[in-house]
């Protein structure tokens, strides 16, 4: 408040009564371990933070106008409070500034739809959560249930009529869609990070990791902490001389999927001996269910790595790394670089959004982001169509406002706006 306060381009009103629009948020800081600043009094220490900020703007109708979440910049000044909070001010200034247009078709009718029931990918459970409570909120007649049982799971359950609706990390090729007897319309619906966790007692400076080092950890060939080839690119970093223990999933995963097809990008013997794909023969490493089991693992154990959607990093107060992008640059996931990383995406999509953006060039993109999808059946019948087009219509346009507070970025407008026709059109 007292960024915007200064800034003088937003008036501040003492009661949400005298405003045009609230701001909301939650914000968590937490230590992640001491450092010494005076080497002559190594005993003397002070403590380093990470945390982040989220908040979001409604209308005086209750709508959700814009959000957002800020972590830490690489290089702040004043301290992590006063760093998010202008982080998070400029952003709001910006999109002040910026009156974006926004896709037509935001409002969807008032249907009488059936009951929707779900299932799939952890990756954007946190965001479907939230956003089929909005979208109940504002149509009281919808009821919708989701299920983040994993995205491989949720696609049998589609293909077994047994849910109305999957989502998935991963786009379904049309050969495995001839195999499970099945034809599902992929809808882009946000843009997530997965990003490389890791648990190290004592080492307070965010890590950076090659997509080399990555592969070889998950190959088993890097075994341990101080190995030359991860110092390599810490510099000053004092690591560890202990095993490294690997996490990865053990259940069919779109994250899994993102992870292992970006690795197949940058690895030629990822690519020959393990490739990608939502199950995979891992040649090291401890199994857990889902993004959430993920998380848990890597916090209860010491020396351990692991990939989670960054969503779930945040939640558990865990470390996770700065990956080298395809420009050569070493970048920390957040919802610029995600943004980053799907600028060129519309150019690239034929009739629908099946299109990887993993390893996506430009300098201040993340190399492991992807959309993910949600997936109906072509041969819905009409009532449970009707109620999917309304659903989808909203997440598209009103529902892209709310994502970013929970960390996730919007669909690029370009996409947005391909969807809208498709979807429209019914093809």
């Amino acid at each position: 408040m007292a960024r915007l306060r200064k800034d003088g381009r937003l008036d501040l009103v003492d009661t949400p009564a005298q405003a045009d629009a609230v701001m909301s948020g939650t914000a968590e800081i937490w230590i992640t371990g001491y450092v010494s600043r005076n080497p002559r009094a190594p005993s003397t220490t002070e403590p380093v933070y990470s945390g982040f900020l989220s908040a979001r703007v409604t209308s005086k109708d209750n709508e959700v106008v814009w959000s957002y979440l800020v972590t830490p910049r690489k290089f702040a000044w004043g301290g992590i409070v006063h760093d998010l909070a202008d982080n998070l001010a400029a952003k709001l200034l910006e999109a002040r500034t910026e009156r974006r247009d926004t896709v037509a078709g935001g409002h969807s009718p008032d249907v009488a739809a059936p009951t929707l029931h779900g299932a799939g990918a952890t990756f954007p459970a946190p965001l479907y959560q939230m956003w089929f409570q909005s979208f109940q909120e504002q149509q009281p007649n919808s009821r919708i249930s989701y299920d983040g049982v994993g995205s491989e799971a949720g696609i049998h359950l589609l293909a077994e009529g047994k849910v109305d609706f999957a989502a998935s990390d991963m786009p379904i090729s049309d050969e495995r869609m001839a195999q499970l007897g099945a034809n599902f319309r992929h809808f882009a619906s946000v843009l997530g990070a997965v990003v490389p966790i890791y648990n190290l007692p004592g080492i307070v400076r965010p890590l950076n990791f090659t997509p080399e080092t990555l592969a070889e950890i998950y190959l088993g060939k890097i075994k341990r902490w101080s190995d030359s080839k991860i110092r390599a690119s810490n510099r000053g970093v004092s690591l560890p001389d202990t095993d490294i223990v690997v996490v990865h999933r053990s259940d069919g995963s779109g994250t899994t999927f993102v992870w292992s097809d970006f690795l197949s990008k940058v690895s030629p013997e990822w690519r020959n001996t393990i490739g990608r794909g939502s199950e995979l023969k891992w040649p090291v490493g401890n199994g857990a269910e889902h993004n959430e089991g993920v998380a848990l693992m890597v916090r209860d154990t010491p020396n351990s790595v692991g990939y989670v959607e960054m969503v779930f990093a945040l939640q558990h107060q865990l470390s996770f790394g700065a990956v080298r992008n395809a420009s050569g640059q070493f970048v920390r996931a957040d919802l610029s670089s995600v943004t980053a990383a799907a600028a060129n995406a519309a150019s690239s999509m034929g009739s629908d959004s099946r299109v990887s953006i993993t390893n996506a060039p430009g300098p201040g993109a993340y190399p492991i982001a992807s959309f993910t999808w949600l997936l109906f059946p072509r041969d819905a019948d009409a009532a449970h169509k009707a109620a999917m087009v309304a659903l989808l219509q909203w997440i598209l346009t009103d529902g892209q406002k709310e994502c970013s507070e929970l960390g996730y970025a919007p669909l690029p407008r370009e996409v947005v706006k391909r969807e809208v026709e498709v979807l429209s059109a019914g093809k």
